[in-house]
């Protein structure tokens, strides 16, 4: 099977170069204006295209060569199988290009509504894009189906979009802007506004050295702009102008443009009744019109010609003029019922595959639909199951701070049985003992009166170690301030950080009373034993646990060899009962570094020695 892909693989590779080089010898061909070599190639990359981005360039080349051999109903067709294949590959923009094409199909065709549908079709894709040039293109065609249907604002206002279009173009390109201008004229002059009309062909005239740069615009505006004249009956400069567009249009070889000059001068000449040199002109206009095969202009200089003569010859170019408009009406009938039928044909097959893709759109949607009512049983399920994970979770964790709760209570109760015992021993005992020290005295029994002092002092001590820190008048931070107080001096200085951060009020008396206690059993520790003289105490409060941090410059210890005295043992049990973790690293000569850290929530860690 993975020998069978491979080898499929491979020879998709191969299809797919081949048909890149057939496609290039198309192109090459179509350069060379050898057209039926270009669409030979063309056709036969077609055995080679695998995927539709390959059959769309082979549909676009073959539209192209149909237009060039002017077969639009063929063309029409492959721009058409072109841009459904674009679509379908989700390239709006190349679709936009065709859907171009087409409309400027349809236009040459005098079919104007289906080209203006065409044309916004284009607009769809192209809106959002930089073809500006293209878009330009668009407007302005768009304009002149508006001059056709004698929509004098709907084509101004296309005209202007073409040009505001041009504007954004990164290169200005003069001759188009000229060309929108040189058609708002000829709309006024359309609509028999010729000052109007001549006003845009006077502004098209005033760009920079116009007839040195752009001498077809140029006779194009200074052609109309005489015509205006003219049909205003200024006559002034009306032929002089006419002379000189008919001397450029002879320059450039503008054999077209030159059709269109001469039936000017024609109508100049007829109307000063001058019927020589107006039969002349038309005479020129008619040869120039079938050079060109511009059976518009033609059959124009058949009637003229039928006008300016008379008897035979007027007759003869008279039926010759019927003849060659029932001609041209049976081939335009019959090209349109070829690009009807090739219209319907294609919209038929649209209209089937819209039908398939509908069915095979309503099937996946079927199959989503199971699959997504099996993915929300299998989403109910986990969620059922993670309902049931954080059930358990909270049940646990509740659990926990519940039997944590429990705990400081019991602390808390145990801590007042000290207190009780520590008043007792203070009160009543060192008292009796202080009473009995005081006959002693009294009795000259010096030495057992130093002995019972001795063992007074001893209880006394004892009540201090056994009573409880409060922090009901005075505060956490003042209790810690004048502990700190109490042990600092100039050879033993402490820092204290962290403390005035956070509210102490919100931490458990339980929790405050082990920091304390851990404090001071640090401080004496580090007083009596590590000859330090600097000492840095760090509180911190997170969202778990406080964390208490001390450290020094004393001498240090080897852990793996001292023993933990017994204020150690005690302080390390009094962690153990809030589950929170001890751990001390010292060093010879390198000073001592405890960290104590309770959790808030009971969360029990491990308590470290090291």
């Amino acid at each position: 099977m993975f020998a069978q892909n491979k080898t499929t693989a491979s020879a998709f590779e191969q299809d797919s170069i081949v048909f890149k080089k057939t496609m290039e010898k198309a192109l090459s061909f179509f350069r060379e204006k050898q057209l039926d070599s270009f669409k030979k190639y063309t056709t036969l990359s077609t055995n080679y295209s695998r995927q539709p981005k390959d059959l769309q360039e082979v549909h676009f080349y073959l539209a192209t060569y149909y237009k060039y051999t002017e077969k639009p109903d063929s063309a029409y067709y492959h721009y058409h199988q072109s841009k459904n294949l674009l679509l379908q590959v989700k390239d709006s923009i190349n679709a936009g290009r065709r859907w171009y094409n087409i409309a400027l199909l349809l236009l040459n065709q005098n079919n104007i509504l289906a080209s203006e549908i065409a044309y916004i079709s284009a607009l769809k894709n192209l809106e959002k894009t930089t073809l500006h040039t293209i878009k330009h293109h668009i407007y302005n065609n768009l304009g002149l189906i508006s001059k056709e249907r004698n929509e004098l604002k709907e084509a101004l206002k296309y005209f202007d979009l073409s040009l505001h279009e041009l504007t954004k173009d990164s290169i200005k390109n003069i001759a188009l802007e000229i060309g929108v201008i040189n058609n708002k004229g000829l709309l006024y002059q359309h609509f028999n506004q010729h000052q109007k009309a001549i006003s845009y062909f006077k502004q098209g005239l005033a760009f920079d050295s116009v007839k040195n740069k752009y001498p077809r615009q140029y006779a194009l505006l200074l052609e109309n702009l005489a015509a205006s004249n003219f049909l205003l009956q200024k006559k002034e400069n009306v032929l002089q102008q006419y002379n000189e567009v008919l001397a450029i249009r002879q320059r450039l070889k503008d054999y077209s443009g030159l059709c269109t000059t001469h039936i000017n001068i024609s109508d100049y000449y007829k109307n000063l009744n001058q019927t020589k040199e107006a039969l002349y002109h038309a005479n020129e206009a008619l040869q120039y019109a079938k050079q060109t095969h511009n059976n518009k202009r033609w059959l124009e200089s058949l009637v003229k010609l039928s006008g300016l003569t008379t008897g035979d010859k007027s007759k003869q170019y008279l039926e010759e003029y019927i003849t060659l408009n029932d001609s041209l009406f049976q081939n335009e009938r019959q090209l349109k019922n070829q690009f009807a039928k090739i219209r319907y044909e294609t919209d038929k097959k649209e209209k089937e595959n819209t039908v398939l893709k509908t069915e095979n759109e309503k099937k996946q949607a079927e199959i989503v639909y199971h699959k997504q009512q099996k993915t929300i049983g299998w989403l109910l399920f986990l969620l059922s199951l993670l309902l049931f994970g954080v059930g358990v979770l909270f049940y646990f964790s509740r659990r926990r701070k519940l039997l944590y709760q429990a705990q400081l209570e019991r602390i808390q109760a145990r801590e007042h049985e000290r207190k009780q015992i520590a008043k007792s021993l203070h009160d009543e005992v060192a008292g009796d003992l202080r009473l009995l020290h005081r006959k002693l005295e009294k009795s000259n029994l010096v030495e057992e009166a130093q002995k019972l002092h001795a063992v007074k002092e001893n209880v006394r001590n004892l009540s201090h170690q056994l009573s409880s820190v409060s922090f009901d008048k005075v505060s956490f931070k003042n209790q810690i301030i004048n502990l700190v107080s109490d042990y600092f001096d100039f050879n033993f200085k402490i820092k204290v950080n962290g403390l005035q951060k956070h509210d102490w009020s919100v931490i458990n008396n339980s929790i405050k009373r082990l920091l304390y206690l851990s404090t001071r059993e640090s401080i004496q520790n580090c007083k009596k034993h590590a000859k330090a003289s600097k000492m840095i105490i760090d509180f911190s409060v997170h969202k778990k646990y406080v964390h208490l941090g001390i450290a020094d410059d004393g001498i240090g210890f080897d852990t793996n060899i001292s023993k933990k005295g017994i204020g150690l043992q005690n302080l390390q049990e009094r962690i153990e009962e809030l589950n929170g973790t001890l751990t001390i690293t010292s060093e010879i000569g390198k000073g001592t570094k405890t960290d104590i850290q309770i959790p808030l929530n009971g969360w029990t860690n491990k308590n470290t020695f090291s």
